[in-house]
Order: C-alpha cells, then structure tokens, then sequence
C-alpha cells in the first residue's frame, strides 16, 4: 500500500480534510467526557526537532499516549543526525523500527528527501514554507465556532511566511476568500500564491484585507532563525499590527488566530489576543485532536 505523508495540506484531498476534521471533533469530545479510545496501541511516532517547540511536541507526544501509543523524542544533537548521518540513512533505518515519523526542521526539502526514503508516513511539524499542522487547528477551531468556512473573508496580516502560505493551501481546500496584507518586501512565494491564484488576494492595506473579514490571523514578525533580523522587520512590519482599531474594519462577529507563541504589543496588542473575538487559547488546544485525528488517519 502506498505510503501517505503529510508535509503540506496538498497532501491530503478536500474531502480527506473534511473527514479528519470531523474525527477530531468526536475525538475532542471523547477527551472532555474521559471516554478515549486507544486507537494507536502499540504504534510509536519518533519526533525529531531540529528547532524548539512547545505545542507541537506536547500535543504530539500527549496525543499518542490519548490513544494507547508512544512517542520518542530525538534531537540532533542526541542521535546520528547531529554527526553528519545522510537524512536518507537515517530515514531508511528510523522507518524500519517505528510506525510513523514527524520532523520539524528549518528547510522544507529535508522533509523531502526525508519522506522519499520513508517506509512510513512522516508529518511535517513545521519547516520554513509550511506549517499545515497549525491549519488543521485553525481549521477545526473555525468550525467549531462559526461552522463551515466556506465562501468566508480571512484576513492574513504581517509576514508572507510558513503560515501564510499553509493558509494559502487552505483557502482553496476549504474554499474561502484570503486576503492577505503584507509589506512589498515580504509578501508569500509568488509560486504558491499562483495555485491558489482564484481565491487569493494581495494587498499592501492591514484595513483593507480586514474590512469585513469573518477570521483575522498573524503571526509574529521574526520567525525562529529570524531573529537577527528582528529589529529591522519591527519598524517594517509596525503599520501591520493587529489592534483594536483593525478588528473594527472586520466583521462584528469576527474571530482572531495566531499560532502562538505570540510577542504582545508587536504583532498584535493584548486587548485583541486577551480580548472576546481571539480563540487563540482553544486553537492551540485543537492541535491536540487534530493531530490524532491525522495520526489515526495515517496509520489506520
């Protein structure tokens, strides 16, 4: 059977999305009402980070353990891959012992090179062009409080990075408006912006994306490895904040995402992401189901 991965929503079709959103919302259900299921029992996901992370180590590692499965995390430094080992190698032997893989790392071409050589699925965790793992949780976090997306406004405001272009995959799969504002210099690969050409629409003005939109995003303005750009991209990206006063131009019921971890008073204030229309906190909380919604769908 052939091997499916996960390195960007492409990899899984609109309906397969659809289907996995509904799994995570009964496999949410089943976590409030302590009625989990050990779906995964004796499967085991090996977890390598090539960059920190917070949420998406835990809720992998706690997600396996929700469903009777394990994890092994693995840094570089601690393995063979900090000594030089080819990706390859290390694929062909890692799939050999465990049942799925999960990488986050900086290029998204080791994920690749990674997955080609893979007996076994391998999810990306995050790399510098996509971060679909954090969609799937916006995604499932939308449904949950406004229903389906579909033929809605999403505003994107602030950098052209992983995360937008993960959104820009999205709003051709699940079919609603993007809009996104970003200054000239960082606007998202002209080449993923081309296949989602329909539904997407670049902008310079934070008001105008946002003028009537049903979701507001961002992110923070210096990603991991950015960092020694962060006093330059701070005066570049400061008319791209997300306050009180842009949540204004948005729809009344509006809601506001950011995938965390977020630098409050950078590219968002804290009456927004503290305030009544942010669901931040429940969307990082939907990384947890989400994602063995995804584990179940890849290894079952």
């Amino acid at each position: 059977m052939t091997v499916r991965h996960f390195l960007t929503l492409d990899d899984l079709s609109a309906a397969e999305l659809h289907s996995l959103l509904d799994r995570a919302r009964e496999l949410k259900a089943a976590f409030l009402e302590k009625r989990m299921q050990p779906s995964l029992a004796g499967r085991v996901l090996a977890m390598i980070f090539e960059k920190s992370s917070t949420r998406t180590r835990v809720s992998f590692e706690a997600g396996m353990a929700q469903l009777g499965g394990q994890a092994i995390f693995l840094s570089p430094s601690d393995t063979q891959l900090g000594r030089g080992e080819p990706l390859e190698d290390a694929a062909r032997v890692l799939s050999r012992m465990v049942d799925c893989i999960l990488i986050r790392t900086h290029e998204h071409e080791k994920l690749e090179r990674f997955a080609a050589c893979s007996l076994v699925p391998v999810i990306n965790g995050l790399s510098h062009r996509y971060h679909p793992c954090q969609l799937l949780a916006d995604m499932m976090t939308y449904l949950d409080r406004r229903g389906s997306i579909r033929g809605k406004k999403v505003a994107w405001v602030g950098d052209g990075n992983n995360m937008c272009h993960s959104y820009i995959n999205a709003a051709r799969l699940f079919g609603f408006r993007l809009h996104i504002a970003c200054p000239p210099a960082y606007q998202p690969r002209a080449d993923i912006v081309a296949r989602s050409h329909d539904c997407v629409t670049l902008s310079a003005s934070p008001a105008e994306a946002a003028s009537g939109a049903d979701l507001v995003v961002t992110d923070v303005w210096a990603s991991m490895g950015q960092e020694h750009e962060a006093q330059e991209r701070m005066e570049v990206f400061r008319p791209f904040q997300v306050n009180s006063g842009l949540m204004q131009q948005a729809a009344g019921d509006a809601l506001f995402m950011h995938c965390l971890p977020a630098h409050r008073g950078e590219e968002v204030t804290g009456a927004v992401i503290d305030g009544p229309q942010s669901v931040v906190w429940e969307e990082a909380g939907n990384r947890l189901h989400s994602q063995k919604a995804l584990l179940e769908f890849l290894l079952r």
